[in-house]
């Protein structure tokens, strides 16, 4: 059996695990500190404490869902969503480290891949996704309705991305990894900020594929510019875009129009950003970080009114 389909079976069986596991071990009702308010707010579609929680509560709503009009069920199945999520954060983990792995392992040229490299690299999948699986601080929130569970998600799901650009950065399309990265990044900022600290670790993996010169000192050049553009999205794209488009509507209008109006206008500069890299695309000076950028704008409008006017929910 190819490597591949090794691979995506393992990864699906790790998912079949941990969902069973955290299925099986459910919280049956509302468990303590935050997750009755965010089960209420899921069922309701309500605002949760800052910073809102979109994304989670749109989420959270689909699986109550299956409660069937049965109100007493509501916080079981909003519980299950946490344990599916978690699942498959199993599962992309033990593809992140197969993918860590293979580099290690890597095949020299006119090497035949080898079954033992095959069974080391899928078994420390195996023993690096179980073992976090039942660690205490995972499960305990693998099992209840909290945040926690889909941004763990979030974060698997980005760093896996990252080094499937990191694998075929070289062939045509491989920047389509880069725009899916920054979509996933924009949709967790409705669910939690954690996912905004794998930043720094994209810079790294992005600086050591394409730098020709590696030495320390632009090693932690690139590691500083992380920290700039994560500083960058918290304070500038997720927080000033907001709080520029509030502040004028509580002064000005008041109606949720000048939001889209600032929408408008957001979403036209990122179309001429993003005429301007495709031309330059043309030209070989194309680079990803303007994609990422871009494409992270773009995906941030989405929730402007949903903070800025709360009633929208």
């Amino acid at each position: 059996m190819e490597y591949k389909k090794i691979n995506n079976l393992l990864g699906w069986l790790c998912f079949v695990i941990a969902s069973i596991t955290y299925i099986l071990t459910l919280e049956p009702s509302v468990s303590f500190w935050d997750c009755g308010e965010f089960i209420s707010c899921a069922y309701r579609l309500q605002v949760a404490h800052q910073p809102g929680y979109p994304l989670f509560a749109m989420l959270g709503k689909m699986f109550s869902l299956l409660s069937m009009g049965d109100t007493a069920k509501v916080p079981y199945y909003t519980n299950m969503g946490s344990a599916i999520a978690s699942g498959a954060t199993i599962m992309f983990l033990f593809w992140t480290i197969t993918a860590l792995a293979k580099k290690l392992l890597t095949v020299k040229p006119g090497e035949a891949e080898d079954n033992a490299r095959v069974y080391l690299i899928m078994g420390a999948g195996l023993v690096g996704a179980l073992a976090f699986t039942f660690t205490d601080t995972f499960w305990f929130s693998a099992v209840e309705t909290i945040v926690f569970a889909l941004s763990s998600l979030c974060t698997a799901i980005v760093f896996w991305a990252i080094l499937k650009w990191d694998a075929h950065a070289d062939e045509p399309g491989a920047d389509r990894w880069i725009v899916f990265i920054a979509y996933v990044i924009g949709l967790s900022i409705g669910i939690h900020l954690l996912n905004l600290l794998t930043i720094p670790a994209i810079a790294f993996v992005y600086y050591f594929r394409r730098s020709k010169n590696v030495n320390i000192g632009s090693a932690i050049g690139a590691f500083l510019l992380g920290l700039v553009v994560l500083a960058f999205v918290q304070y500038g794209i997720r927080g000033f875009t907001i709080e520029i488009a509030a502040y004028f509507d509580l002064k000005l209008i008041g109606y949720g129009f000048l939001e889209w109006c600032i929408c408008v206008v957001f979403i036209t500069c990122c179309h001429i950003g993003r005429r301007y890299m495709v031309q330059h695309k043309k030209q070989k000076t194309f680079n990803e970080p303007g994609i990422f950028m871009c494409s992270f704008y773009l995906l941030r409008l989405q929730f402007i009114c949903l903070h800025t006017n709360p009633s929208f929910c």
